[in-house]
């Protein structure tokens, strides 16, 4: 009996005793990288990504481990799969929050998400998402790489915020619905003074204001325009 136990042991190494399913032995981890990087060189980003993860959880306790999270990740990436991606990116922060590519890890879960934005007219949400990552990588890491092309995104981002809120505000003021374009308008000045849209916002709060009557705020405002925006085309169709 203790010999039949133990040749079943033995067998369970390439056959499950007393059934039909082949265990695989593990590959080495060195062949399943080079195999995963060459599938990542022909552009094969889905099988490249597959590979690139059974590295990490054959040999979760390699140091190829963390690289190849962050290849899978960028493989899922360069595949446009960026939910994909992003499911990776998190493994990676979970498991290795204090790696020297930490940076890039956030770098390009932002990047997934501004892949994704859309038009100004819809909803803003994956545009806010990659905001909020940039923002984390420059706060976090000033002088990181990527910080800078972070902050240039930023701005981008935030204009098209802005954009969105504008794109509101105007069909508020076209159904008359002066409160709702008030309190839009007015987010763009305190959360985006330093996009393209502040001088509009500016114009319309004028209009706004002097539409429901309250003078003394609609001259606010254009005293505002003509202060800090005295060239812009906004501030001279006050005039008008």
């Amino acid at each position: 009996m203790k010999k039949i136990i133990l040749l079943c042991l033995t067998a369970v190494l390439m056959v499950g005793c007393g059934g039909d399913t082949e265990l695989v032995p593990q590959q080495p981890l060195d062949e399943i990288y080079n195999d995963a990087y060459d599938q990542f060189e022909r552009k094969h980003y889905e099988t490249a990504a597959e590979k690139f993860l059974t590295v990490e959880t054959q040999y979760p306790a390699s140091q190829w481990a963390a690289n190849a999270l962050i290849m899978a990740a960028y493989s899922q990436y360069m595949d446009n799969d960026f939910a994909g991606s992003i499911l990776i990116i998190d493994r990676f922060m979970r498991f290795h929050p204090g790696h020297p590519d930490v940076p890039y890890m956030l770098y390009l879960r932002g990047m997934c998400y501004y892949r994704q934005v859309s038009d100004v007219r819809r909803e803003p949400g994956m545009s806010v998402y990659a905001l909020q990552q940039f923002q984390q990588l420059v706060e976090r890491f000033p002088n990181s790489p990527y910080a800078q092309n972070a902050k240039n995104k930023i701005i981008i981002l935030k204009n098209y915020i802005a954009g969105k809120i504008m794109y509101s505000a105007r069909n508020d003021m076209k159904r008359e619905n002066w409160a709702s374009a008030i309190v839009n308008l007015q987010s763009i000045i305190s959360d985006a003074q330093e996009t393209v849209m502040t001088p509009e916002a500016m114009y319309r709060l004028t209009q706004a204001y002097t539409a429901i009557g309250l003078d003394e705020q609609a001259t606010g405002y254009s005293q505002m325009l003509k202060t800090n925006f005295p060239d812009s085309d906004w501030a001279k169709k006050l005039d008008k």
